[in-house]
């Protein structure tokens, strides 16, 4: 059995522990409030985006713009994959990595070249132990709806130009992204979205094919909304992934912090039994001693 100084010792580690994994609780459910305040903002204009771009590529067709143009023969995909730079988040980070690496078994045969663009230190080291996968760009993780917005236009750039290139000039026939879905404090969910080319929604049967009325044309409305859009959607996907990590840190820092109270109890009993197996030890020495004397 344990000394008692040892029993004791460590009752102090863990509630050191216990302080910081507490502390560490409240600053991410802090930032995970003003997270979450952000993607709730984001959602309805991005999906409102989504269903417009989508109606607007049913009705113009591949020809409209050329990141509308689906490519059927897919030699060299893309797949941005965001992950964060810091650790105690449970399953956050390896949830993405693992669907990742589903996703290049599963489509070893359809797709022959898949490059991987990673955001966050975690997926970043996760890669480069693993040289057999191709990662061609790396970034920081975005803490912030500031930093998410930055690290998106330099995302959506790289995406949309080599993807305007193809696969015969070096460049990709598809982009998609992987990342967790914020839906609660407690629950992500990993998705693969399709990012390129801009998937067509189906059109009513009623609502025929009338085109819209574009202003100032129609040439200069797609350039302006199809780039924007890809960069809402990496937006929305990078705001997701900062209100999931906090979420997930919270989560995992309470679990943390109430597993440290159970040890704590736990060490306090063993302690006490200990103390009063000590105590019962020298009581018996003293009176085995008093026998003596008298015999």
């Amino acid at each position: 059995m344990p000394s008692l100084k040892a029993i004791r010792k460590r009752i102090a580690s863990v509630k050191n522990t216990k302080k910081i994994t507490s502390a560490m609780k409240l600053v991410a459910a802090a930032r995970l409030r003003r997270a979450q305040d952000a993607i709730v903002s984001a959602r309805p204009y991005a999906n409102r985006l989504v269903e417009v771009i989508a109606d607007l590529a049913a009705r113009v067709g591949e020809e409209g713009h050329p990141l509308l143009a689906a490519r059927p023969e897919k030699q060299r995909i893309a797949l941005i994959i965001l992950t964060s730079d810091r650790g105690l988040c449970g399953g956050f980070n390896s949830n993405v990595l693992r669907r990742t690496e589903r996703f290049l078994i599963d489509n070893k045969e359809r797709f022959p070249e898949i490059d991987l663009l990673v955001m966050g230190r975690k997926g970043r080291e996760y890669m480069r132990r693993r040289p057999a996968m191709r990662m061609k760009e790396e970034w920081p993780a975005a803490q912030t709806s500031a930093a998410a917005l930055s690290v998106s236009r330099e995302m959506a750039k790289i995406a949309t130009e080599r993807f305007l290139l193809g696969s015969e000039e070096g460049g990709y026939d598809a982009v998609y992204l992987v990342y967790n879905e914020f839906k609660s404090a407690i629950s992500q969910h990993t998705t693969v979205a399709p990012l390129l080319p801009v998937e067509r929604a189906p059109l009513d049967p009623d609502a025929g094919m009338n085109d819209f009325a574009y202003e100032p044309s129609r040439t200069e409305v797609l350039s302006t909304i199809v780039p924007m859009y890809i960069q809402v959607q990496i937006y929305r996907a990078l705001l997701e992934t900062v209100a999931g990590f906090f979420g997930a840190q919270m989560s995992a820092m309470d679990s943390a912090t109430k597993n440290a109270a159970e040890m704590i109890g736990s060490l306090t009993l063993q302690f006490n039994r200990a103390r009063q197996a000590a105590i019962t030890k020298e009581l018996m020495e003293i009176v085995g001693g008093a026998e003596a004397l008298k015999g």
